[in-house]
């Protein structure tokens, strides 16, 4: 899949897109950063700092169904938000439509296509840790507290997953 372009996942399907930071226009990155605000921030009651600094080495995926995002998720080269190849900022608008699954298979599938990822760390909320294995991840670390929610270090490996 090329940069900065728009796939159709399947005719009844949303649309994927998936860019570099200086592919997103000032409205995409807006809306993202919008959904992110709204789920993490507002929906979880978190204060945290969103604007990490990760985000202009990062992929951009997000799906849309009729001109809105139902899902997003970003994959962050090693050293920037983890030490490990990492997928974070998972969010599906609209849950138990399968959003989820397709974000994370095509965000993993960028992580090997375009970081060469034989390895991906994901830190991922506690709730989250059966959904997280169903697409190949397994738990690697005792559970911790980020931002005031229990979260696991999870970890996609290729050998596992080939």
């Amino acid at each position: 899949m090329e940069m900065g372009k728009t796939y159709p996942v399947m005719s009844t399907e949303p649309l994927l897109h998936k860019k570099t930071f200086p592919e997103l226009t000032v409205d995409e990155l807006y809306e993202l950063l919008r959904v992110r605000s709204q789920v993490f921030v507002v929906e979880q009651n978190c204060v945290y700092q969103d604007l990490d600094g990760d985000d202009q080495r990062s992929i951009h995926l997000w799906l849309t169904q009729d001109d809105k995002v139902v899902a997003l998720a970003r994959v962050c080269p090693a050293g920037t938000h983890l030490t490990e190849i990492s997928i974070g900022r998972v969010i599906t608008t609209e849950r138990g439509k399968g959003y989820g699954r397709i974000i994370m298979q095509k965000a993993i599938h960028a992580a090997v296509e375009h970081f060469h990822a034989r390895r991906i760390d994901i830190e991922a909320q506690l709730y989250a840790k059966g959904f997280y294995e169903s697409v190949g991840f397994r738990q690697s670390s005792d559970s911790f507290m980020l931002d005031g929610i229990p979260h696991i270090r999870m970890t996609w490996n290729e050998s596992d997953n080939g």
